[in-house]
């Protein structure tokens, strides 16, 4: 299979290195004239709930009608509905206490000693006397050989667990992996049936880290559509754990092998945990778009090209720090009308091509900027199984540059798109790199992240620093002036001076690895040490 599925990539790379694949014609003019549509100030920054929700779809839709798509949104329409929760803590609602094994039960102060938020998703917890777990890191990772909970029985219990993953190769040197993730843990610990998350926050509750980390600990937060639902999650420092585990008699010596994968979940004996918390649920209602090229052979067997259409709205708000410039719509040109584009100008050159064999979707996401609430809310309620879904192409900020040698992507190693992609590259005098930027965490902050969560192979391209002109000193300077200049700030306005020339290159490629991918039988997969390879094998019948 993995032959017949390089020979074909390959020949397509022949192909187009001979300009002899499918027609198309990426106009570097067009996509500048529609960037600049969507991010003018009438459009008032694209925010969620509001008019410039209404005029960017509304627009979008016209354009599609325009050339002769179907609406592949729910029941034959254009828009998906999504809800998005935001929870508020109700003031002087909630409450925390331990009790250890002398019965003697001890007051904890929300806000000083702990934060305390309640994540279920009817916004209230009441937990008394559950008893309390430490797991670690709260990882397991078979294809690491790494199981923190052993086998523990947390069910009803509350699960500790240190945040962040383990340093060092085991995992994914330094780039994170989706462990490190507070959702991840979450959703491991419910699967695994506890009431409760608690994360260590290795810090002492004088530290500047621990509290910063309780002033904001109550702002107004989205629920993620689909989260786990969990009672409560609860964040401790050094200090408060320190006297759990005393307490229950710990012996710190079986602590040090927990960055080795020798460490098992160990119960905290005689000490129990009891949380009481109340939220206001504030419900907004926003959409996704979609539209929907259907396959002549394998209709159920799809493909999509996917990019958020939302920016951040006027006056910020939810950026800091809040601009005080006279001008405060962020008109979000870059972040992410030239995505929303991008993914509206493929669906342009794919409808002009013979229709393909696989189903090709150009989804329009709401809220990324957010939390990917949009593509979270997708996942959770897929339009299309996402069994067979073959794959998700995301598009988020188009790069602005001439002619680049490399194509960073996030999520390097993590599935073979990236080698469909450097074998449709290569012909060309290009090639497939990392984002170069592991502190970004890049991979789990775009829409194409749920997609992965839940086995369905991802891959966003990123902006090339390697310059055909001025190699990489010269392209990694100027994208770090141009982030620094204008990301998620008013200046992020279309410009008639863009150079849209590697925004084409890339784009093209897109298109031939999307077609290439809806005129196969192929399933591309996830590489052996990815944390998505199990989840994805779950559902490896649906794909025989």
């Amino acid at each position: 299979m993995l032959r017949k599925m390089m020979g074909g990539v390959a020949v397509a790379a022949v192909l187009l290195s001979a300009g002899l694949a499918s027609a198309q014609d990426f106009s570097a003019e067009r996509i500048s004239n529609d960037i600049r549509a969507i991010s003018a100030d009438a459009f008032q920054g694209r925010y969620p709930g509001s008019e410039g929700e209404r005029m960017t779809l509304a627009w979008l839709q016209a354009q599609y009608e325009a050339m002769g798509l179907q609406p592949g949104g729910p029941d034959g329409q254009w828009l998906q509905e999504v809800t998005l929760n935001r929870f508020t803590p109700v003031a002087g609602a909630a409450s925390a206490s331990w009790t250890g094994p002398d019965g003697v039960s001890h007051s904890l102060t929300v806000g000083t000693d702990v934060t305390l938020r309640a994540i279920s998703n009817d916004g209230r917890a009441s937990i008394s006397n559950a008893p309390v777990v430490f797991a670690g890191y709260g990882i397991s990772a078979p294809e690491r050989n790494w199981d923190d909970y052993g086998d523990m029985d947390v069910r009803g219990k509350v699960v500790v667990v240190i945040s962040g993953e383990p340093e060092g190769d085991v995992f994914n040197g330094e780039y994170d992996t989706n462990y490190q993730s507070a959702a991840y843990k979450a959703d491991e610990a419910v699967r695994r049936g506890a009431v409760g998350i608690v994360t260590l926050v290795t810090e002492p509750a004088d530290s500047q880290t621990w509290r910063r980390a309780a002033q904001f600990a109550n702002r107004t937060r989205t629920m993620t559509p689909g989260a786990a639902d969990l009672e409560f999650s609860m964040a401790v420092n050094h200090d408060v754990a320190l006297q759990w585990a005393t307490a229950a008699g710990l012996d710190m010596a079986q602590l040090g092998s927990i960055g080795s994968g020798a460490f098992k979940a160990v119960p905290l004996n005689g000490v129990t945990l009891s949380v009481a918390t109340q939220e206001t649920i504030d419900p907004l209602v926003t959409h996704n778009l979609l539209a929907r090229i259907p396959g002549t052979e394998r209709p159920d067997e799809t493909i999509i090209y996917s990019a958020h259409w939302d920016h951040v709205g006027v006056g910020g708000d939810h950026v800091s720090p809040v601009s005080t410039t006279e001008d405060n719509i962020y008109n979000g040109a870059w972040d992410n009308a030239s995505g929303t584009i991008g993914v509206l100008e493929m669906a342009r050159q794919i409808s002009a091509a013979p229709r393909p064999e696989r189903s090709i979707v150009f989804a329009h996401m709401a809220a990324e900027e957010m939390g990917l609430m949009g593509a979270y809310g997708y996942a959770a309620d897929p339009v299309y199984p996402l069994e067979t879904t073959v794959a998700d192409i995301n598009i988020d900020m188009l790069p602005l540059s001439g002619p680049t040698k490399d194509i960073p992507i996030f999520g390097k190693g993590q599935n073979d798109l990236e080698d469909r992609l450097q074998a449709l590259a290569e012909p060309l005098g290009r090639y497939v790199s990392d984002d170069h930027m592991p502190e970004q965490g890049f991979y789990y902050r775009s829409d194409h992240f749920p997609f992965a969560r839940m086995g369905v192979p991802a891959i966003m391209p990123w902006h090339g620093w390697d310059w055909v002109e001025g190699g990489r000193e010269a392209g990694e300077a100027a994208w770090r002036a141009k982030f620094a200049a204008d990301y998620h700030k008013p200046s992020d306005e279309w410009s008639a001076d863009w150079n849209l020339t590697s925004a084409v290159e890339n784009l093209t490629l897109l298109y031939h690895l999307g077609l290439d991918l809806a005129n196969s039988e192929d399933w591309p997969g996830w590489k052996p040490t990815s944390e998505f390879a199990s989840v994805r094998a779950r559902s490896d019948a649906a794909r025989q």
